[in-house]
């Protein structure tokens, strides 16, 4: 995670810097839709339960921004990454176009690459107008933020914007470069995102895991102490009998 914060932040730059240039070639990433029908949206969440309300909390989110846009009269494309993201969304009854489980410990960007082209091609094909992706920021050790992040189309004012106009030389042509910067682009959002959500899990895990042995202790300490109260009655009780027979006899 903190090795591609600042490969993403330096990418968001580039595209940003990219989106406000005066250039022949215009890529259609950075052409913003006059009107919005449909959006394809990309959900991080985590394969294995027990990381308190991470989970909850980002489908939280996207469960309100889905109502937003149906609202609005927008249809939503899903893709999931993460096990919990995709049970949900079939529950839910959400239109699931590509998914992605089993991940592990370390995301790899091949198995990453196939669920997100689905969405970038139905872009590209006019078939979704925007592209946002939700995960869970990572914060501390204590702290994790479920975000939105729009991935496309690409707005500078969005990404940052700069101080004086400026654009770079491009070797070969702008086209060439262009395009496969912009693929990076997007595969470095979505790697960062995952990235950013398997070390808040981790993190989450280890405070709801702290939380359930504290308790598990304060339960063990309060079951001891009735059952020495139990114990204690009944022997005080025996020792009544006793006293109660030899007194008698």
């Amino acid at each position: 995670m903190k090795a591609i914060r600042p490969y993403g932040e330096k990418v968001r730059r580039v595209a940003a810097h990219l989106s406000q240039a005066f250039q022949d070639y215009q890529h259609p990433f950075f052409a913003v839709r006059e009107t919005v029908k449909r959006v394809g949206l990309i959900v991080v969440t985590s394969d294995k339960g027990l990381c308190g309300g991470l989970n909850t909390n980002a489908l939280r989110i996207t469960v309100n921004k889905m109502k937003e846009w149906t609202q609005a009269g927008v249809q939503v494309d899903v893709t999931t990454i993460g096990g919990k993201g995709f049970g949900f969304m079939q529950r839910m009854g959400a239109n699931v176009v590509s998914h992605v489980a089993g991940l592990g410990d370390t995301p790899h960007m091949e198995s990453l690459i196939g669920p997100i082209k689905v969405q970038v091609d139905a872009y590209l094909e006019g078939k979704i107008d925007e592209l946002h992706i939700i995960y869970n920021h990572f914060i501390n050790t204590m702290k994790q933020e479920p975000v939105v992040e729009q991935i496309l189309p690409i707005r500078g004012e969005k990404l940052g914007d700069r101080e004086h106009a400026w654009d770079y030389l491009y070797e070969p042509d702008p086209k060439t470069v262009v395009e496969q910067l912009l693929l990076r682009y997007i595969d470095a959002l979505v790697y960062q995102g995952v990235a950013e959500n398997m070390a808040s899990e981790q993190s989450a895990r280890m405070v709801a895991m702290k939380a359930a042995s504290d308790n598990a202790g304060n339960i063990i300490d309060e079951l001891k102490l009735v059952y020495n109260k139990t114990r204690q009655a009944a022997i005080t009780k025996e020792l009544a009998e006793i006293v109660s027979g030899a007194a008698a006899v």
